[in-house]
């Protein structure tokens, strides 16, 4: 979904839009999956990268502006439990227990008419 809201900065508000997101690569290099007797199961995550494209539009009292960017994100962990059991009616109920993820580096390139 598109992106859209204001913020307040020093003598005036910046209206911005960001919008057509789109996810362009996704690497997992190292994945695991394990089983947790008597939970379910863990997926391990490490050292992903992921690759977003997007346009994006600003507004203040004073300029607009508007372009494209990339955000390239890497050196992403995430570890999650998957919890399975049984519901009443005798099917497979699958929810998640917990997750954690961090990332290292983000770096956004902007590219705008300014």
């Amino acid at each position: 979904p598109d992106l859209s809201g204001y913020e307040k900065y020093g003598l005036g508000n910046v209206k911005y839009n960001i919008s057509r997101i789109h996810v362009t690569a996704v690497e997992f290099p190292s994945a695991s999956i394990s089983l947790i007797p008597g939970t379910g199961i863990k997926l391990v995550i490490g050292n992903a990268s992921l690759t977003i494209d997007m346009s994006w539009n600003i507004r203040t009292w004073m300029f607009k502006d508007s372009g494209r960017s990339t955000v390239y994100i890497s050196k992403v962990f995430v570890t999650a439990i998957i919890s399975t059991a049984l519901d009443n009616t005798g099917h497979t109920s699958i929810s998640l227990a917990s997750c954690r993820t961090t990332s290292g580096d983000i770096d956004i390139k902007l590219n705008g008419k300014s």
